[in-house]
């Protein structure tokens, strides 16, 4: 019986959608333009860091509605993903990926906010900057490298997301469970067989 999960696939493709490609954005869009407008130095930082400063709360929105309508397609989808040789795979190739994801997400925001910090004019931020002076240049150059990673590992997570839509076809859904079937009978028949040698030892 077929059943529709509008709701959490749209969470999960448009939260995918806008984190992939907000990404990207910024690492080719912010960053390019931080760097021909400002610059090497404070001036590049301090442009590209409230760039991603006003992004951040847009991508953890996006990145939150991933998350839900993934968990609401994982459980949705869990009997076929038990019962469909290849599906656990690629779900197993999914979380890893997401984990990877989300890693780089929160380790390039860390670092933005260290630059954001010492790039600033403000005399709090001068202060907290202080206590753990960074090199803004090295800095930047490390985040850069970790906004590129983002988008690499999301990009990763849409062939993925196209891989499980294939898998869902009626077809691949039926090769996959009979290969399932097929893989298990074997096992299941030895452990008849072996089942019934014990029973027949202790008669």
């Amino acid at each position: 019986m077929s059943q529709r999960n509008t709701v959490v696939r749209s969470l999960h493709d448009l939260g995918l959608a806008a984190w992939f490609g907000g990404s990207l954005m910024g690492a080719v869009g912010l960053n390019g333009a931080a760097s021909a407008e400002g610059g090497p130095g404070q001036e590049a930082a301090r442009f590209a860091s409230a760039g991603w400063a006003k992004w951040v709360p847009v991508n953890a929105a996006a990145i939150g509605a991933h998350l839900i309508g993934g968990s609401g397609l994982l459980a949705a989808n869990a009997p076929r993903v038990a019962a469909q040789q290849g599906v656990a795979a690629s779900t197993l190739a999914k979380t890893v990926l997401t984990g990877a994801a989300l890693a780089a997400t929160a380790y390039s925001r860390a670092l933005g906010k260290k630059i954001e910090l010492a790039s600033s004019d403000d005399p709090k931020d001068i202060e907290k900057a202080s206590r753990h002076p960074i090199d803004t240049v090295k800095a930047q150059r490390q985040v850069q490298r970790m906004q590129w990673a983002v988008p690499a590992l999301t990009g990763g997570l849409v062939i993925l997301n196209a891989l499980h839509g294939e898998q869902q076809r009626a077809d691949q859904q039926a090769y996959g469970m009979w290969q399932r079937a097929r893989s298990m009978t074997p096992t299941m028949m030895h452990s008849g067989f072996h089942g019934l040698g014990n029973h027949g030892t202790r008669c």
